[in-house]
């Protein structure tokens, strides 16, 4: 019998460019309905693609508060949400559905 290894799947190993993390972002919101912390935790995949380090340094939170704040369970401002984007050289923005 083979044995099979199996690892956990990370998005964040597949976002290498500008372009796929937007695709990301957005495929994120569209399946996200009102559910922000899974919009939270996709910026979080995006932020650690990027970099937590240059991220923390770029928006001025401290590393552990971005990772909480980005994990999926905590639960970041507003505030926090336009700075991380800002950084991530993401933009928000609104289209009639």
């Amino acid at each position: 019998m083979t044995t099979i290894k199996l690892k956990k799947w990370d998005s964040a190993e597949h976002l290498k460019t500008e372009e796929d993390m937007a695709a990301y972002l957005d495929a994120c919101i569209e399946e996200a309905g009102d559910d922000a912390a899974f919009i939270a935790a996709a910026l979080g995949d995006i932020a650690r693609a990027r970099g937590m380090t240059r991220l923390s340094k770029e928006t001025g939170i401290g590393r552990e508060s971005l990772y909480k704040a980005l994990s999926g369970e905590g639960n970041p401002s507003f505030g926090t949400i336009l700075k991380v984007t800002k950084a991530l050289g993401l933009r928000l923005h609104t289209r009639t559905i």
